[in-house]
């Protein structure tokens, strides 16, 4: 039997910290567009490193991992209330305690890890 408690203080652990990464990429990506407002550099071919537009697309990117893993510790948290957490969405059999160890907000059981049969 799974220790559902254990594992809504780690889910919730985890939701708080990518609440709070939230605003920072949010800051990060106001500050690279104020940047690329600001500045009239050709950015796009500068040998210098990276451009602006990748730094862009790269705090775009970690702001919407982050939101996608927020959603999935929220339906997980949401399937402890429901008495459902634990059990495949698939098969409805047991997921095992190690894969939720490695992956708390999984709703999948290793054998249908793609999240299908």
């Amino acid at each position: 039997m799974v220790d559902v408690e254990r594992f809504r203080v780690l889910l919730t652990e985890e939701r708080d910290r990518k609440l709070a990464l939230l605003p920072a990429l949010r800051r990060d990506i106001t500050s690279v567009n104020a940047a690329r407002q600001d500045s009239n550099v050709d950015d796009e071919h500068d040998p210098e490193g990276a451009t602006i537009a990748f730094e862009l697309s790269q705090a775009s990117a970690l702001l919407e991992q982050s939101r996608a893993g927020l959603a999935q510790i929220e339906a997980a948290l949401a399937r402890i209330d429901a008495g459902s957490y634990g059990i495949c969405e698939v098969c409805g059999g047991p997921i095992a305690e190690g894969r939720l160890e490695a992956r708390p907000w999984t709703p999948y059981c290793i054998r249908h890890s793609a999240g299908r049969a």
